[in-house]
């Protein structure tokens, strides 16, 4: 009896930036890895029209081209193929990061940072496979598929409300700078005691998303810098590349501990601090990202007798931290954003 083959095909990848070398750098990257590169643009309407040829499985794209630059691609894309992962490669200088942080918010899938001068290409070339793999993998959010179990609304009976005001947690990766732009914004001026973001992104980048955010938000949000006391004006971003730790007092200290799970910041420490500070009066909610972070510190949140909602498959880049959490029974309440806010506005007080 014939033995089927089940190892799916390689994922089919188009790479599109203004750089023969960082072209060839990048293909050259994939290919090792057993990704196919089906095709290459040095501008941004060669990499439309290699797209609608190739239909590849993801788009790696520079975002400074002449002609349509990345974020024209984007938006054309968004309209066109917006099934299509596209992860942005980009340098970082402070007007890059800026619209980096605006491609994702934009839709884009994920971000990896082009090597700086002196640096070695190892790094790069794991950080591109891996996102690659993240875009083209069945974890992708969207409708849940045959067989697979939807959970929505709330899922326990505890009173959403508390006698006193909540600290508020946010945890998310992948797709994160697209749900927070629809989120945050939609908040209001002064939240519980204050809030806390831990946002899975290289470092330099979190400066640029905290700016974006606190320009369309009543809320004040700015990275965080140590030393702070929470304000409920105020939501504090975890820099890229520092843990965000709460000390006994509720004071943030930025930690260069190791990184754990190869991230840095890790949610699952933020969490935890804030469970072990405010208790029962902890409100996490954990939205669209890749892994497990949030999972461990989920755990903690309920054993003070915190609250944890998360977001719903549908609205999620990629369903991974919110499924980890829903699945070992720990979610309160699985909403989409538009909920969320809601449920935010009254749970936090």
């Amino acid at each position: 009896m014939p033995v089927l083959d089940t190892e799916p095909p390689p994922a089919r990848v188009v790479v599109a930036d203004d750089s023969a070398l960082m072209r060839q750098i990048v293909s050259a990257s994939l290919t090792r890895a057993g990704i196919r590169v089906v095709g290459s643009a040095a501008d941004g309407d060669q990499a439309l029209a290699v797209c609608e040829r190739e239909r590849p499985d993801a788009l790696m794209l520079d975002l400074t081209m002449p002609g349509l630059d990345g974020i024209g691609v984007l938006k054309r894309l968004q309209a066109s193929a917006p099934q299509l992962p596209v992860v942005v490669v980009s340098a970082f200088f402070p007007s890059q990061g800026a619209r980096a942080v605006d491609a994702l918010a934009e839709g884009a899938f994920d971000l990896v940072p082009k090597p700086a001068a002196g640096e070695g290409l190892d790094g790069f070339a794991t950080q591109l496979v891996e996102k690659v793999k993240a875009a083209t993998s069945g974890l992708l959010g969207g409708r849940a598929g045959a067989g697979e179990r939807v959970h929505r609304g709330r899922l326990r009976g505890a009173s959403l409300r508390t006698e006193h005001a909540r600290a508020v947690i946010i945890a998310t990766s992948t797709g994160g700078p697209r749900a927070l732009a629809e989120l945050v914004p939609r908040l209001p001026d002064h939240l519980g005691v204050g809030t806390l973001i831990v946002q899975h992104m290289p470092p330099n980048f979190t400066r640029s998303l905290a700016a974006r955010l606190d320009q369309a938000s009543a809320l004040t949000v700015q990275e965080a810098v140590g030393g702070e006391i929470l304000d409920p004006r105020v939501a504090l971003l975890a820099p890229g590349g520092r843990h965000l730790r709460l000390d006994d007092s509720g004071r943030t200290q930025l930690s260069d501990e190791p990184e754990i799970g190869a991230l840095r910041p890790r949610a699952d420490l933020t969490i935890a601090d804030v469970a072990r500070v405010f208790g029962e009066r902890t409100l996490l909610v954990v939205l669209t990202g890749m892994g497990e972070d949030g999972l461990l510190g989920a755990g903690a949140v309920k054993r003070h007798g915190g609250r944890v909602l998360v977001q719903e498959q549908e609205s999620c880049t990629v369903y991974g931290m919110p499924r980890a959490v829903v699945e070992a029974d720990l979610a309160d309440e699985v909403l989409s954003l538009t909920e969320l806010v809601d449920a935010i506005r009254e749970e936090a007080r």
